[in-house]
This record gives structure tokens, sequence and C-alpha cells, in this order.
């Protein structure tokens, strides 16, 4: 069997994609390395990737451990062209599969379009075209992998998905069979578009407080909306361009993170935030906007020690817990895991439950 190590594939190649969880990344590697006859092709502390031609195989390794589904973290396939990628998505949605579409993503040490879509079997599918390498690993991901209580050990069920979209009337939150959900059985809520209609703060606080009713300890809440610089004026109905025509209202970008954080939801990070704004209206600034957020995971044993490399000399997060750079701190795995999808995750190294502090040795 041949293979090589080239980060593109070659035009017109369609390439299957697995992603499969580890337990030892390093041991791993070495395994894949030996079976494949290649060196990784992209090799990080958190992430692997070896990509061979024959046959076409992208072939990623997520140091997870093992989900509900084993090690298998996710399938799919990496398109050739732009084209591929849209021709594929219309067939789903043409025979009435949803899907969910991500525009230059960065995710995986790459900038990725892609979209997701989920079969009849719960496996969760990746369809992408590969735009380019960058050197950290990315806020975007598959839900259920930078979701902590989707990765959980003690999980053995499918994750549970709800989502609310911009033109829906927001009430109790449902599943997609109609069914109410119910307190803490929920492990991701999409709100797409959802405060881009035309709601107060008693609105938009009752709404927060629905989603952190229906998720489970550690579950997770994305936000994609879009936003803006500062306040629009209020009494009238905007009038944007394309897609946007239907947005109503265009919360301020500070305004919303505030809101999660008055909530009480944590690991509140930009997903999705650019440089440059979308369009301008009435002098400010649009932007497309997307927020993961977390509901907590309440308290745990420690698991690990993270290690804050810097820039800055301290940094805190949303439980108090300061981190000066070089200094060892105990966390939990919940900790862990949101320090590892967020976008500082490359400021952190993680050490083994048997570290030395302080000159004594102790187990975390």
């Amino acid at each position: 069997m041949s293979a090589n190590s080239t980060i593109e594939a070659p035009a017109g190649v369609t390439k299957f994609h697995l992603s499969l969880n580890v337990n030892d990344l390093e041991r791993s590697v070495r395994f894949l390395q030996a079976l494949l006859g290649a060196p990784p092709a992209k090799r990080r502390h958190d992430y692997a990737k070896f990509e061979i031609d024959d046959p076409p195989l992208v072939l990623s390794l997520e140091p997870h451990g093992f989900s509900g589904r084993g090690a298998l973290n996710h399938v799919g396939f990496r398109m050739p062209d732009s084209a591929a990628l849209v021709a594929a998505q219309r067939r789903l949605e043409t025979a009435g599969i949803s899907t969910q579409r991500e525009e230059g993503v960065e995710c995986c040490y790459a900038r990725q379009t892609k979209f997701w879509a989920t079969d009849p079997d719960g496996t969760l599918w990746e369809v992408y075209v590969f735009e380019g390498d960058i050197d950290h690993r990315g806020a975007g991901q598959a839900l259920e992998v930078i979701s902590p209580s989707a990765r959980s050990a003690e999980r053995e069920t499918v994750r549970v998905s709800v989502a609310h979209r911009l033109g829906q009337p927001f009430g109790r939150l449902r599943t997609p069979d109609g069914l109410e959900c119910g307190d803490g059985s929920v492990d991701e809520v999409l709100l797409q578009g959802t405060f881009n209609a035309r709601t107060d703060d008693a609105e938009r606080q009752w709404i927060l407080r629905e989603v952190r009713r229906v998720l489970r300890p550690g579950g997770q809440l994305l936000v994609h909306v879009l936003t803006s610089s500062a306040p629009l004026p209020t009494d009238a109905r905007l009038q944007l361009p394309g897609p946007a025509a239907a947005v109503e209202q265009a919360p301020v970008d500070r305004q919303l993170v505030a809101d999660l954080e008055e909530a009480g939801f944590v690991g509140v990070h930009y997903a999705k935030f650019g440089a440059s704004p979308c369009f301008h209206y009435a002098g400010v600034e649009m932007r497309e906007t997307k927020l993961l957020a977390f509901e907590p995971a309440g308290t745990a044993p420690a698991a690990c020690v993270a290690v804050y490399k810097g820039p800055f000399r301290e940094i805190r997060d949303d439980a108090g817990r300061v981190f000066r750079r070089g200094e060892r701190v105990p966390v939990d795995e919940a900790t862990r895991e949101l320090l590892q999808a967020g976008p500082a995750a490359a400021q952190f190294l993680f050490l083994g439950v048997h570290e030395t502090v302080e000159g004594d040795e102790k187990s975390v």
C-alpha cells in the first residue's frame, strides 16, 4: 500500500475521512505510522492526522478517550472543491435531511468550509473542503466532540440536540419529534438567529433560562447570530441586504456575551468573529457571530494538572480559578475539556495525575 503525507489532495479527488477517539495519542500515532508506512501529515500535542492516497483516506486522531460510540468520533468526506461540497449538501437537503453548514471555520489546525449531517443511526458525518493550514487548533468542531457531556465515558446514549431558528416562535424547547424537553435532558442547544428576532431584555433572559433548564451539566449552547458593534435604531425594522433581510434586530456583540455570563453559562467564547465586518448599516459594523457557552458541570475531583504558558502574567476562569504563568493548577475533567476546546488551548500544558507541586508529590 503506497502512502504519503501530502496535505492537499490532487485536484478532482474525493477522500474518505475518518476520525477516531484514542486513549493514548502517542501510542496510536506509532501504531498507525507502522501500519500505513508513513508519518502523520499533521502532528500536534492534541491532534494527529494521516493522509494516504491508496486508498484515498484522511484519518484523524482525537485524544478524547471513548465516547458512547466507542472509538468512532465521526466520518465523512473531504471534497475536491466547493462545487462538489454544494452538490452533496443539496442532495441531502432535497431528500429532506437537515444539514448544518459552517463557512470558513477554523478546526483541527486548518481552515475549512463544511456541513454536518447525522444519519439514522446517530453517526455524525462531516463533508468539507480544505482551505488552508493554521497554527492553532481553532474553535470550530463537531458539537458532540467539544461538548463535555457528550464525551463523558459514563454516558452510553446518543447525544440529544435541539435547535431554534429565526422565524420560529420560541416556547418551551422541544425535541425534533415534537416532545417537550425535560429538565437536564439535552446535550446541546443551537440558537440559529434567535436573537435576531425582535426581543427585549426580559425575553432574552427567559430564553437563556429555558436553555439552561434543558441542558445537562456540561452541555453546550451554540449561538449563531448577526451582531452589531453599537446599538442600532429600534423604532423601525432593519433593511439589511441578502440573506440578512429577515433580521429584525442585531444585539451588540459585547452585550450578548454579558447576557450569557449573567445567565450563568461558563466557558463563553467566540467560535466565529471576524476582523472584518460582513457589512455596515447606519455606520455600525455588522458581523456574523458564533458564541459557544456551557452549562456548569458542577464540582468533581481533580483529573490532571494544567500549566498556563503565557503570554500574560495570569488569567482567571469563570469559576474564579487563577492560572498564573508557569504554575501547576489541579483541574477536573470538565475544566480540562473546556480549556482544550477553547481558543486558548495552545497556551496550556496538561500533565499527568501525579505531579510534583512545590516540592511535594501529590495525586491530583
